[in-house]
């Protein structure tokens, strides 16, 4: 742990470390159990501008009267016209070197002709709706960790420390930041030959937090989860159901599987960890989808601070129907031309592995939207501490969903060149459905065999 970062866990929560990290100005006094400090979002981001104005304030966020829709029923990019401020390249990075990460410059430097990050204004373009706003004052004082950070107890809807005080209280409200209550997304992946060539996975997923279902015990459930999938035929039929919990370490994630061509359901209780992500040529391990899931017992979490970061944002052109894939997925790496970086504030947060545990890697780097307390880039290291793997998730805001979603999620492997990326939608129609009705019993094993019919 960082000296600044004792600093302010001995204040009062974090608006003394906002004040100390970035200089944002804080009245001290208690904390009201209706609200966050004035100069917080409601879910604890800094409302303020920084010094040079190259970070806005935040002024709420995008409307859903601000945002048309495209024939796919993805967001019409609110910022179409603008054009990059500037580009960083394998030629130029040291001039923006304290904010990139070391993945970024890794993937610089191995693709020095043609990769780049265009970097565009920044726009704090997420809301909070009222309901999260309310979750989040709640949870700030009721929330805490449990089962030594395995766990949680006090906590309800999201963001479940709005004021944190640790790493691991960081990466919880990454496992539990906003949502939409109940939803359903339609995505492609791909794992691309070296020569650029790929082959589409095509999957239906549903989501749905405890207070999103009819009929659903919040004891120990933190979502619930459905992957069908859809494409190539070889797979199609192949379904999973998901029991997210949130202790892990005191109950592990309860999965089932069905194959379509052997026609059983039974249980798969080791999709976690380390284990390979399905579908991702071993190129992720399971607890790296959504850039980190699953239990955080294996590691220890040093909150490093808050800096200011190029990272992946509003990527509505990345989601557009307009773009296809074979314009998108190149060798090495996904073209950059449609991609948009910002420079945004995050939270930095290290994991190292703790003496006696087994995961294959031997630590992981993150970096935590203020605005979102989504992982927007990730970086993990071998076991000899080089770095290995680096992941991007190219968000964008959907205001029908009132909640942040991915354009896609991409992970390249340094070592073997190459590179998984998933939850692309631009190729699909009306991809996202938002506060689908259901209940318990369709997040069940018994129907896994409705979802695996071809």
């Amino acid at each position: 742990m960082s000296a600044r970062t004792r600093g302010f866990i001995q204040s009062s929560l974090i608006a003394l470390s906002c004040c100390v990290l970035l200089g944002v100005p804080w009245a001290g006094g208690a904390l009201a159990a209706s609200e966050l400090p004035q100069n917080l979002t409601p879910i604890g981001a800094e409302r303020g501008a920084t010094p040079d104005g190259r970070i806005p304030a935040w002024q709420g966020g995008l409307t859903t009267a601000q945002q048309q829709l495209e024939s796919n029923g993805t967001p019409v990019d609110p910022y179409a016209s603008e054009r990059p401020l500037y580009e960083i390249t394998a030629d130029n990075y040291r001039q923006y070197e304290d904010q990139l990460s070391a993945g970024q410059i890794a993937l610089l430097k191995r693709f020095p002709e043609t990769m780049k990050l265009p970097v565009y204004p920044t726009h704090r373009s997420v809301a909070i709706p009222a309901h999260l706003a309310a979750s989040a004052a709640r949870n700030a004082t009721h929330a805490q960790l449990d089962d030594q950070g395995n766990g949680l107890r006090g906590f309800a809807g999201a963001v479940a420390f709005p004021l944190p005080k640790s790493g691991l209280e960081v990466i919880w409200n990454h496992l539990t930041r906003n949502r939409n209550a109940s939803y359903t997304v339609v995505s492609d992946s791909a794992t691309p030959q070296g020569n650029g060539r790929f082959t589409l996975m095509s999957a239906r997923q549903e989501f749905a937090r405890p207070d999103g279902l009819r009929g659903a015990d919040a004891n120990n459930v933190l979502y619930y989860f459905t992957h069908r999938m859809t494409a190539p035929s070889r797979l199609a039929g192949d379904a999973m159901v998901v029991h997210e919990t949130l202790d892990q370490v005191a109950e592990p994630r309860l999965s089932w599987v069905y194959s379509s061509s052997q026609r059983r359901v039974r249980r798969a209780p080791g999709i976690a960890y380390d284990t390979a992500g399905p579908g991702t040529a071993g190129l992720r391990t399971a607890d790296s989808r959504d850039m980190f899931n699953g239990a955080p017992d294996r590691y220890d979490w040093q909150l490093v601070g808050k800096k200011m970061l190029h990272v992946p944002y509003n990527s509505y052109r990345l989601a557009s129907p307009r773009l296809r894939y074979s314009d998108l997925i190149k060798p090495g790496h996904v073209n950059p031309g449609p991609t948009r970086y910002e420079l945004h504030r995050v939270w930095e947060v290290v994991a190292t592995l703790k003496p006696g545990a087994r995961h294959t890697y031997g630590k992981r780097h993150y970096y935590i939207d203020e605005d979102t307390w989504a992982i927007l880039e990730a970086d993990v290291y071998d076991q000899r501490g080089t770095l290995w793997r680096t992941s991007a998730a190219h968000s964008f805001y959907h205001a029908s969903g009132e909640a942040a979603v991915n354009a896609m999620e991409v992970t390249y492997d340094l070592k073997s060149g190459r590179y998984h990326v998933s939850g692309l939608i631009n190729e699909q129609r009306n991809p996202y459905a938002f506060n689908v009705p259901t209940s318990l019993s369709y997040f069940s094993p018994g129907a896994l065999r409705s979802f695996g019919v071809r």
